[in-house]
């Protein structure tokens, strides 16, 4: 079982949740309002950084647990949706669950 966490702009959301909708076999998702912040890079003459102002961009975090196989359709539907060219799109994080359990049951949760 796999975990995706992605970051994207808050405008994003309805359209990255209707393509993942479609997919068959995803079990479901959770979505939470998240704020942070990212480092830049100092040779960037365009944008230089300011260490006394730090201003917190916010960001929606979308949480799916899907089986591994699932991790190849559902990643790039999410970077296509989630992308507008600006900076600051977001990111994609994938990580290996190594198990899950039912509040109550004890039961092992399988992969949606």
């Amino acid at each position: 079982m796999k975990q995706i966490n992605a970051y994207i702009k808050p405008h994003r959301l309805t359209k990255v949740m209707m393509a993942l909708q479609k997919v068959k076999g995803l079990g479901g998702m959770t979505v939470f309002g998240v704020r942070g912040f990212g480092r830049r890079r100092e040779d960037d003459p365009l944008r230089p950084v300011v260490d006394d102002l730090i201003d917190f961009a916010e960001y929606i975090k979308i949480e799916i647990f899907c089986p591994d196989d699932l991790v190849e359709e559902l990643v790039p539907i999410i970077d296509k949706t989630a992308y507008t060219g600006l900076r600051g799109d977001g990111k994609i994080f994938v990580s290996d669950v190594q198990k899950g359990f039912r509040i109550g049951k004890g039961e092992i949760v399988e992969a949606p």
